[in-house]
């Protein structure tokens, strides 16, 4: 009986296989990428970028400072669109916003609105969605034509974790029940904040989430994901791409219909096990964006607040923190 080392395969014959499996695997994957979200269709000029490149350090990665994401997905920053083809593609489409303004959070409202009005999706047709148990309450702003004001009633809970993560169960119930019938697209956004630049169809997208600006230059290990088991925020350590911000997000509205539907979900079953994770309703849609990845994200231009530092990679701060004591607001 010959040796068994006569029965191997040349060496040549072993690599020409794998690379055939390879080129097959890679063949199988490209039929079923998702076309729609290349970077042609999205309009993404990449070799018009200008954005500096992050130096190395070894506690620092560049990921978040890239215009795709390893899915294929635009990260969105300045100078990387052209404006007046996505104007023109969204011309007839319906834009919410969402927000809530409960108790203290209501001395944010108008500023809120007063700046979108200047700066948030200029020339479209935009439904704002105000949730608040003060309506009776709310100076209106003068909005122009094509812009609808809706104000609605919500329970104002006690803590503010609570009235955090009530926005879930209001999102839930709206884009299931009234918004899809209204608007094509809705984007989320906390009320202590202020339109600063432009913001425009750029940021419209299937599932929209914005980079957290303290995290979008850390390492994954620094990411404040809830990592305990017990919890349904819950993400393995090593597990995760970037930190989202609860604080701006969207997508068309049957996407942000799951989403919250899932979030509200997660954070019912941790207040059956009378635990709360670590950043509530963000801990929560952090999950979710891990697991069902984002079509388009947010680079920091669109949520930034003075005193950060590492301005030096931001050109344009479109949606700014409002300076505030918390404990003025929260109590």
């Amino acid at each position: 009986m010959a040796p068994y080392k006569n029965m191997l395969l040349p060496r040549s014959y072993v690599i020409g296989a794998l690379v055939v499996f390879i080129l097959f695997i890679v063949g199988f994957c490209i039929q079923n990428i998702d076309w729609s979200q290349k970077v042609v269709e999205k309009s993404i000029e990449l070799e018009n970028c200008e954005r500096k490149l992050l130096p190395y350090t070894a506690n620092k990665r560049k990921m978040g400072l890239n215009v795709l994401t390893p899915w294929l997905a635009p990260i969105i920053w300045d100078g990387i669109y052209d404006m007046n083809i996505l104007d023109n593609k969204h011309n007839s489409t319906r834009i919410g916003l969402f927000v809530f303004a409960v108790k203290k959070y209501i001395r944010f409202l108008l500023p809120f609105l007063e700046s979108a009005e200047r700066y948030f999706m200029v020339g479209h047709k935009v439904t704002y969605y105000v949730f608040t148990e003060n309506v009776n309450n709310v100076v209106k702003p003068k909005v122009v034509d094509g812009r609808i004001l809706q104000l609605h009633n919500v329970v104002a809970d006690q803590r503010w974790q609570d009235v955090s993560m009530r926005r879930m169960d209001t999102l839930t119930i709206f884009t299931k029940e009234y918004m899809r019938n209204e608007i094509d697209y809705l984007v989320c956004a906390d009320v202590d904040m202020v339109f600063n630049d432009h913001v425009g169809v750029e940021i419209l997208g299937d599932l929209v989430a914005t980079l957290h600006p303290a995290f979008f230059l850390s390492e994954l290990k620094s990411f404040t994901y809830e990592h305990r088991r017990i919890s349904a925020a819950y993400i393995p350590k090593g597990q995760g791409d970037f930190y989202y911000a609860g604080a701006l997000y969207g997508g068309k509205v049957e996407e942000i219909y799951k989403l919250s539907k899932e979030c509200q979900k997660g954070i019912m079953e941790d207040k059956k096990k009378g635990i709360e994770a670590v950043w509530q309703e963000e801990s929560h849609l952090n999950r979710y964006l891990v697991y069902n990845k984002p079509t388009k994200v947010l680079s920091p231009e669109y949520l930034w607040a003075n005193g950060l530092g590492i301005e030096e990679f931001i050109k344009r701060k479109r949606f700014l923190a409002v300076p505030k004591k918390n404990e003025e607001v929260r109590n």
